[in-house]
């Protein structure tokens, strides 16, 4: 994680962009953390769109961006509760947001915990290195896009904004 931290934060990362289904990998996250998500007694639900909402990104890059999403939602969630994403588009960006009550007080800012070696509460034992959401943020600036976090009491809310996939124009 730091090395990945330190070359993200440096931009030293090849992004490799393609068009990739917003919606989809989405659902691909979703299936993967079931079994996390079911030990927690925490129900995902997912709004999105009729049609599928293409972004421009490097794949890899944008799983792990997702991946640290859904595990911060998996570990830190209220047991018992709902974890809602949504995924839409206003024709330039695209977005996925996930959102859920925290089992712990949010005693923290939302910059703060974009910062290396931050975690959401000091009294958080559980594993993690504090790297994953200032990773995620770096992925997410690199792919010209942006990883946006609020914190309304005990809500934590995390948007991740793309731009819109465009076909290339023939020349």
């Amino acid at each position: 994680d730091l090395v990945e931290a330190s070359k993200a934060s440096s931009g030293n990362i090849r992004i490799e962009p393609a068009k990739i289904d917003l919606q989809e990998l989405t659902e691909q996250a979703a299936a993967e953390f079931e079994d996390k998500f079911s030990a927690k007694s925490l129900e995902f639900c997912l709004t999105k769109p009729e049609t599928p909402v293409f972004v421009n990104a490097d794949g890899r890059h944008l799983w792990r961006v997702f991946e640290n999403l859904f595990n911060n939602a998996s570990k830190y969630s209220l047991e018992g509760t709902r974890v809602y994403g949504d995924v839409g588009t206003d024709g330039e960006n695209a977005f996925f947001t996930i959102k859920n009550v925290s089992a712990m007080k949010l005693n923290i800012s939302p910059e703060e915990l974009t910062e290396r070696f931050v975690r959401g509460d000091i009294s958080r034992t559980t594993e993690g290195s504090g790297l994953g959401l200032s990773i995620a943020k770096s992925l997410a600036s690199l792919m010209g896009g942006e990883l946006k976090i609020e914190i309304d009491g005990d809500l934590y809310k995390a948007t991740v904004n793309l731009p819109v996939y465009k076909e290339p124009e023939d020349e």
